[in-house]
C-alpha cells in the first residue's frame, strides 16, 4: 500500500470507505479508469476532514454511475449532460460525484464550454486552483500513485491559493465566488498573480457574466460549508452576495442566525449518527429576514426549481408536528425524549433549536445533544450482545440496543463504581538512607 493510500483510509469514516471500495470495484469491473480528484484530494492532503467523495474516470461516466446506482441501491440525486457528471446518494449516507475526464473550453465568459473527452492529465490542468487538480489514482496497476501536474500539492503546504491559469477566473466567472468561499474556509493567502487576476476581474464586472444556474450551484455549495455565515460574510465584503438576490446584503444576511446555528452544530458530539438537510437549514436561515419580493428575486436570479426551493420553503411547517409533540408532558422520561427526537429529521431539530419560542423545545434539545446522544453512543455491541444474548446483525440486535440504551438513560443501569485504590505497600524495616560521600564514615 502507497503512502497516499494509507493517508487516505486513515482519514474517511467506515461509510466513506464502504463506497470507495464499492465504486473502485465497479470501475474495475467496468474497465474504467478511476481516479480520487477535486476537493477529497484537496482535504486529504490538507488534513481537514473529506466532506465528499469526487470520483472522475477516462470514459462514459453517466453510464457508469448509473450502473453504479443500480448494482449499489444508490439514488442518482443530479445529472450534469453537458459536462458529463452526476451526484449520487448511497444508503450509508455518503455522497459522491462522478465525472468524466474532460477539456473545456469557453467561446466567451460565463458561456457553455465546448466539452471533450480527455485523459486525467488534460483534465487536471483545466481545472480552477492548483488545489483541487490533483488527482489518486485507483487502478489496480498504479494504484495509490499521485498525479499533481500543476503543483498543488506544494501550494497547499504553503497554505496559498493559485488560479491554474492566466484566464481561469475570465473563462468561468464563478470562481470568482468560489476563491472568496475558499479563502474563508481554509484561512490561505491568495497568490500574487492570482490576486491581480481577480482585481482585473473585478473591473471588467466578470461577475455579471456568471450564468444562474452556476450562481445556484455555488449558492448550494456555500449553504453545505461547515461555516456558511463566515462564507457569506467574505462574499457580502466582496459585494457579491448581492449577486444572489439585491437586498441579500448587511443585516439582510442574519448573521445571528447563523451564530447560534454555528453554536448548535458544536453541540453535536463528534462522531454521532446525526444527518441534516444542512441546504435547507441553511437556506431557511438565510432567507428569514428576505421580503417575499426579495426571495422571489433570488429563486428568479438563480433559475431554483420549485424541488430545489422547497425544503427551505417548507422547513418551518414541517418542524411544527415535532414541536408539538417535544411539548408533550408524555415525554416524561430521558429515553422518551431520546427516541423522539432520534428518530426525527435533523435539520427540523436545529430548526426548532434555533427558533422556537418554547423553552421546553430548546432545553430537551439541548440535553439530547449533551447527554442523551453521548450516552447512546457510550452503548457498545459488546455490552448489548451481554445482556441480551444478540449478536450485531441478529434481527432483534436493534431492537435490544435500544432498551439497553433507554435503560442508561432512565437510570435503570448504573455504571459499576471504580476500583478502590491499591493499599501502599508496607515500609521495608531496615538501616536508614545511607548518605554517600560524607565524611563521616
Amino acid at each position: 500500500m502507497s503512502d497516499y493510500m494509507f493517508i487516505l483510509e486513515s482519514h474517511l469514516s467506515p461509510e466513506q470507505a464502504a463506497v470507495l471500495a464499492t465504486v473502485q470495484n465497479a470501475a474495475g469491473e467496468a474497465n474504467l479508469s478511476l481516479f480520487l480528484t477535486g476537493g477529497a484530494m484537496r482535504d486529504m492532503l490538507g488534513g481537514f476532514p473529506i466532506r465528499d467523495l469526487d470520483f472522475t474516470v477516462e470514459g462514459p461516466s453517466i453510464k457508469f454511475a448509473r450502473d453504479l446506482a443500480k448494482k449499489a441501491h444508490a439514488t442518482v440525486t443530479a445529472i450534469d449532460d453537458h459536462r458529463k457528471s452526476a451526484e449520487l446518494l448511497f444508503p450509508n449516507g455518503v455522497s459522491c460525484g462522478i465525472s468524466m475526464a474532460r477539456q473545456e473550453k469557453f467561446g466567451k465568459p460565463g458561456a457553455k464550454p465546448q466539452v471533450t473527452p480527455a485523459t486525467i492529465h488534460e483534465d487536471l490542468r483545466g481545472r480552477d486552483f492548483t488545489f483541487n487538480a490533483i488527482a489518486l489514482s485507483l487502478n489496480r496497476a498504479s494504484r495509490g500513485l499521485m498525479i499533481d501536474p500543476t503543483n498543488g500539492a506544494a501550494d497547499l503546504e504553503r497554505r496559498e491559493i493559485r488560479a491554474i491559469s492566466n484566464y481561469s477566473l475570465y473563462d468561468d466567472p464563478v470562481r470568482l465566488l468560489r476563491l472568496v468561499r475558499f479563502r474563508a474556509r481554509l484561512g490561505f493567502t491568495v497568490d500574487e498573480r492570482t490576486l491581480q487576476q481577480f482585481q482585473n476581474a473585478r473591473e471588467a464586472g466578470m461577475e455579471n457574466h456568471i450564468p444562474p444556474r452556476a450562481l445556484y450551484t455555488e449558492l448550494r455549495e456555500i449553504a453545505l460549508e461547515p461555516n456558511p455565515g463566515d462564507v457569506l460574510k467574505a462574499l457580502d465584503d466582496e459585494k457579491f452576495a448581492r449577486l444572489f438576490c439585491p437586498g441579500l446584503t448587511g443585516a439582510k444576511l442574519n448573521p445571528a442566525a447563523f451564530q447560534k446555528l454555528a453554536k448548535a452544530k458544536a453541540m453535536i458530539p463528534f462522531g454521532a449518527a446525526f444527518t441534516a438537510d444542512w441546504y435547507a437549514l441553511t437556506l431557511n436561515c438565510l432567507t428569514q429576514l428576505l421580503s417575499p419580493k426579495e426571495k422571489a428575486a433570488l429563486i428568479a436570479n438563480t433559475k431554483m426549481a420549485k424541488e430545489e426551493a422547497a425544503p427551505w420553503q417548507k422547513l418551518e411547517a414541517s418542524a411544527k408536528k415535532l414541536e408539538t409533540l417535544l411539548k408533550s408532558a408524555k415525554l416524561h422520561k430521558a429515553s422518551h425524549v431520546y427516541d423522539c427526537l432520534n428518530k426525527a429529521l435533523g435539520e427540523q431539530v436545529l430548526f426548532l433549536f434555533l427558533n422556537s419560542g418554547q423553552r421546553i423545545v430548546q432545553d430537551r434539545i439541548r440535553n439530547h445533544f449533551t447527554k442523551y446522544l453521548p450516552t447512546a453512543m457510550e452503548v457498545s455491541d459488546a455490552e448489548v450482545t451481554q445482556a441480551s444474548g444478540f449478536e450485531p446483525g441478529h434481527a432483534k440486535f436493534a431492537k435490544a440496543r435500544e432498551e439497553r440504551i433507554a435503560a442508561h438513560l432512565d437510570g435503570r443501569i448504573r455504571k459499576p463504581a471504580p476500583p478502590p485504590e491499591p493499599e501502599p505497600a508496607p515500609a521495608t524495616p531496615g538501616r536508614g538512607p545511607i548518605v554517600r560521600g560524607s565524611r563521616f564514615r
